[in-house]
């Protein structure tokens, strides 16, 4: 087995070859004017000796000339980003409560990093096969781990988290002794939110910058040096084994965020208490109690804020910034190994090949950086005017812009259509959603290896597929809940003291309160002090938290109360139904992902390999993935019916009309993959006036 304690000798090993080589090449030329003494003919006979390798050095040496063992390392780097960025997502609608961000502004922050890969990945393009591309990806990986650190800092940075709350201000509540109403105040509290929200734009675009600097070089690296050192027919088959092992990276990201946002986000600024016992984590992994045993872990907070609230309430907001730790860490570890990965290895066809015949392979072009700049316009619109690429790409583009709306928002929306937690919403995404994503990619590679698909014949299996996925998104538009009805925001009636807000008028009701309940007369309102509640009973068996608002004078009927927390939903029954749809739908149409891929790869001349990888990346960044989670965003924010606002200004949504959020969420899904499957259409009619090929020859074994 080999193991880190070999990696110093490798480098010693390495530097100990290039050292004789020129001590030798010295010892030539000289030998004719002067003969070296005992002394020096001494100290090079113990230089010889001690680069002479051991058996530990040349088995590491050969462990790592495997291309086997760089696609698992490959595989478990990308899992490692995958799980940073997918748990960062994840953790996006809990971000948005805690800082009062809009929709539009979380999906930017999001994808900021594709603006300096965007500009990054131009250069990786031409540094294709002229720098130790291994070395070049670990010290990506490095970079990506110190941006997750980065992106933790707004939590240690600022305050502990407020909300509304009448055991916390008793201006939540209705007080008649005032006699003004929708008060507008900007003291010290609403001042410091807004200062937060600045500084958490300026850490988290800072950290996301630099994770599209780190991430530039992963996948163009490592799958042109997987398919220049794959055999001829295993370079499909390890592609798409890499992206089925790193496609559990998200899995694993979104399950990490369903154990994280059920703690609460201050855990460790209100200090630990006693513990809790160990029979209640043994009764959550057993029994899947989770939201029973945060309750019990309450103790552990003594300040009270967790006890009162409970997940389903919309002002809970978990610790999304522990999961970052945890990926920094894993960032780190799988980028050490690649820092002892040779520049070139003998292809699985050529195992035996001499050091000779793979060096000759990876000699620097005389090409210097600057002509490269000068000849790129032309390379680029050259590449562009190859239909087959542009249509190809173009397609990929509708796809990746659909993934990167689901993968950004599936979470939120979830959430609001049918009340389902952050933390549940992640471990539906994360145990059901992806899993099925990485099936369909691995069964599309299997298929690409078994069948061997055509040039002409991927296009049509891809339409056939995209169409059947597409087809499966229908029944979703009819698969929602209703939007609860919310006095003041869409349903407005007569309250026993008469019409609102005549009710409350006098109630000197904050008008950025936001803590929802739920009126004895089935209808939701903003907080207790819209409701014109007066008076109060605690939980007796908690006493941080609230039983019953009384004496509301909004609410109709003989009771005129309100219990904690917004109205039940009217469909939850709907929500695993609708991601057992979702999920099927991403299967079929990940079918398709590695076909498409590998045509990338082959529509193109293979000296323009390297940089056909460069520009579809660019592409599919500029125009996908960079764009796409704010347009999805956009469209979230437009179904907002009620904003809350923190000194005049937009603070985060309070509510949604669910239809509208849920037709134009999944409108513009359906949108996006029509206008690719048009796209592959008429890429397969372009194919069938091209020479016919098939990507790759059938190759004798699995691995």
């Amino acid at each position: 087995m080999f193991s880190l304690h070999n990696f110093p000798n490798i480098c010693a090993w390495s530097c100990g070859l290039s050292h004789m080589t020129s001590l030798t090449g010295e010892t030539k030329t000289t030998s004719d004017s002067k003969v070296p003494s005992s002394v020096e003919r001494g100290r090079t006979r113990a230089r010889l000796m001690d680069i002479r390798p051991s058996k530990d050095m040349k088995r590491a040496q050969t462990s790592f000339r495997s291309i086997k063992l760089f696609v698992l390392c490959h595989g478990l780097l990308q899992f490692s980003q995958l799980l940073y960025s997918s748990y960062f997502k994840s953790t996006i609608s809990t971000i948005e409560r805690r800082y009062g961000l809009s929709s539009y502004s979380s999906g930017t922050i999001s994808s900021l990093h594709e603006i300096s890969n965007s500009v990054l990945i131009v250069f990786i393009s031409y540094f294709g096969n002229r720098v130790h591309r291994p070395r070049f990806i670990g010290i990506g990986g490095l970079l990506m781990a110190v941006s997750a650190m980065i992106l933790t800092l707004p939590h240690f940075l600022s305050q502990p988290y407020e909300y509304d709350s009448v055991l916390h201000n008793r201006h939540d509540i209705c007080n008649l002794q005032r006699n003004s109403s929708g008060l507008e105040t900007c003291g010290r509290d609403e001042t410091r939110r807004l200062a937060d929200t600045n500084n958490l734009w300026l850490l988290m675009g800072s950290a996301q910058l630099l994770f599209g600097v780190g991430s530039v070089p992963i996948q163009p690296f490592g799958i042109s040096y997987i398919d220049d050192f794959a055999g001829p027919g295993n370079s499909p088959l390890y592609i798409a084994i890499l992206f089925a092992v790193s496609v559990f990276g998200p899995a694993v990201g979104y399950l990490l965020g369903a154990v994280m946002l059920r703690f609460y986000v201050d855990v460790d600024k209100t200090g630990f208490g006693n513990l809790p016992s160990q029979s209640y984590f043994i009764d959550w992994l057993q029994q899947e109690r989770w939201l029973t045993v945060v309750s019990k872990c309450s103790a552990v907070f003594p300040a009270g804020a967790e006890q009162e609230l409970i997940q389903s309430d919309p002002r809970w907001v978990g610790a999304w910034w522990m999961g970052l730790l945890l990926t920094s860490g894993c960032l780190v570890l799988t980028s050490i190994p690649y820092f002892f990965f040779p520049r070139g290895m003998p292809s699985e066809d050529n195992v035996g090949g001499s050091e000779t015949d793979m060096n000759d392979d990876f000699k620097k072009p005389d090409t210097s950086l600057l002509d490269f700049l000068k000849m790129f316009p032309r390379m680029f619109v050259h590449l562009l005017l190859s239909p087959l690429f542009l249509m190809l790409v173009m397609a990929q583009c509708c796809f990746s812009s659909v993934i990167a709306g689901l993968a950004t928002f599936l979470n939120k929306f979830l959430e609001r259509q049918y009340s389902a937690s952050a933390a549940y919403s992640s471990l539906l995404v994360g145990a059901v959603n992806l899993p099925a994503v990485a099936v369909g990619m691995l069964i599309g590679g299997v298929i690409m290896k078994k069948v061997g698909l055509s040039l002409k014949t991927i296009p049509r299996f891809s339409v056939a597929m995209l169409t059947m996925s597409t087809l499966l998104c229908i029944p979703l538009f009819f698969m929602g809940c209703p939007t609860q009805k919310v006095s003041e925001v869409n349903y407005y009636q007569i309250g026993q003291y008469g019409s609102l807000p005549l009710c409350y008028f006098n109630c000197s009701c904050p008008a950025s309160a936001f803590n929802p309940v739920c009126g004895s007369d089935g209808v939701e309102y903003i907080s207790p002090c819209h409701a014109g509640c007066t008076n109060f009973t605690k939980d007796p068996n908690n006493t941080h938290r609230i039983q019953l608002y009384t004496n509301c004078r909004c609410i109709s009927g003989s009771q005129s109360n309100a219990r904690p927390a917004p109205c039940s939903n009217s469909c939850p029954h709907l929500l695993l139904p609708v991601i057992l749809v979702i999920s099927l739908a991403s299967l079929i149409a990940c079918l398709t992902h590695n076909p498409m891929y590998m045509m990338v790869l082959r529509c193109v001349p293979s000296e323009e390999k390297s940089f056909a990888i460069g520009i579809q990346f660019l592409l599919m960044r500029v125009l996908a993935w960079l764009p796409a989670p704010a347009l999805f965003g956009t469209a979230i924010d437009t179904s907002c019916i009620w904003w809350k606002r923190v000194c005049g200004k937009k603070f985060s949504c309070g509510y949604y009309d669910n239809n509208i959020l849920r037709n134009r969420y999944l409108g513009l899904q359906v949108g996006y993959k029509v206008m690719g499957v048009v796209l592959l259409m008429m890429l397969g009619w372009k194919a069938k006036r091209t020479q016919e090929y098939s990507l790759e020859k059938r190759p004798e074994g699995l691995l």
